[in-house]
């Protein structure tokens, strides 16, 4: 869609003028989207001021008008809380139309390849990240939720294994394994990683396209989707992410440096966080593969079918190094694939 509908652009141009800003000259450009089927559109008022970005999210079915109400109100609490995220400055649930601050351009990966030193960038995030996870759970209302109030067992074993097994092997791959095999090992890994426990705030997507770098900080975006949920899968999700694939050794000292600032706030969370962490990230490699394997194949979004080989090999890498015997026939059925 290149333009706003004459009705988003009314409910734009209202905003300007209950703002003080006039609108003659308004000029509104599209900006990409990801895996959503949202629109978002930079809005460009005459003259030198601020720009805003306008989103739409059409409320056709039951889950939109969810995720709106999600949008909503979880993203008011975070603002509250200081979480460094867009402020939303103009909302109408039933268009599912908002307006929000502008946090720029340049996302976290964009800015690897600006940044003089990577390390000290991804600290930042890190200490932001710690810092949402802690504030955010104060406060936060089990009923914002717009797919289930905590990350558990069995959002695990439906929303992450299953769509490994289903959107991945057998759509994508066109593979069609022993599946009573692998039930044991997808029960095993959704057994331990559910010990971790979720009483904390939980972005759910925490990756380097979702965090923006700007002038004045960082910006963190697409937090419809949060819950409560253990600390790690965040942190995991930010380590492990295939638009940017870390090294090792970075990969390492990131962990570490998190486990620091965990460590002066909340130390009698380490020993659990530590224990299950790789449990954790190898939850969330499952539904990377289950989500940029149903993009590519249901929605036509290719794109995303270039990370596909990377996360391959890190769901290798995670099982390896996991060396967990109840996980021997997923890591047998990772060794095997193309």
């Amino acid at each position: 869609m290149d333009n706003p509908s004459s009705k988003l652009m009314q409910f734009i141009q209202d905003f300007l003028r209950e703002m003080g800003i006039p609108d003659q000259g308004l000029q509104c450009y599209p900006l990409a989207g990801d895996g959503s089927q949202r629109s978002f559109w930079r809005i460009h008022p005459a003259g030198p001021g601020e720009t805003y970005v306008a989103m739409e999210n059409a409320p056709d079915d039951a889950f939109s008008k969810k995720e709106n109400h999600a949008y909503l109100m979880i993203g008011g609490h975070l603002f509250k809380k200081g979480v460094p995220i867009p402020k939303i400055l103009g909302a109408d649930l039933k268009k599912g139309w908002f307006v929000l601050e502008d946090m720029g351009d340049r996302s976290l990966q964009d800015s690897l390849d600006l940044s003089g030193d990577r390390l000290a960038l991804y600290k930042k995030v890190a200490s932001t990240l710690f810092e949402m996870q802690t504030r955010g759970s104060d406060g936060f209302e089990r009923n914002w939720t717009c797919q289930t109030e905590t990350y558990d067992r069995r959002v695990m074993r439906r929303y992450e294994s299953d769509y490994f097994l289903e959107s991945f092997i057998c759509n994508y791959l066109g593979i069609e394994p022993e599946r009573s095999v692998l039930e044991g090992a997808f029960d095993h890994l959704a057994d331990t990683a559910s010990k971790a426990g979720s009483r904390f705030f939980l972005h759910r997507d925490f990756q380097s396209r979702n965090i923006m770098v700007r002038k004045q900080g960082l910006g963190i975006l697409d937090w419809q989707g949060a819950r409560f949920g253990p600390l790690a899968y965040d942190l995991a999700s930010l380590l492990i992410d295939p638009y940017v694939e870390l090294s090792g050794d970075e990969q390492h000292q990131i962990y570490r440096y998190y486990l620091e600032v965990l460590r002066k706030t909340l130390p009698e969370e380490e020993r659990s966080f530590e224990k299950y962490y790789p449990y954790l990230a190898l939850q969330r490699n499952l539904q990377i593969l289950g989500a940029f394997s149903f993009l590519t194949r249901s929605r036509g979004k290719t794109y995303f079918e270039a990370y596909i080989p990377g996360a391959v090999h890190t769901l290798r890498g995670l099982l390896k190094d996991l060396n967990d015997p109840g996980l021997s026939p997923l890591r047998d059925l990772a060794d095997s694939l193309p």
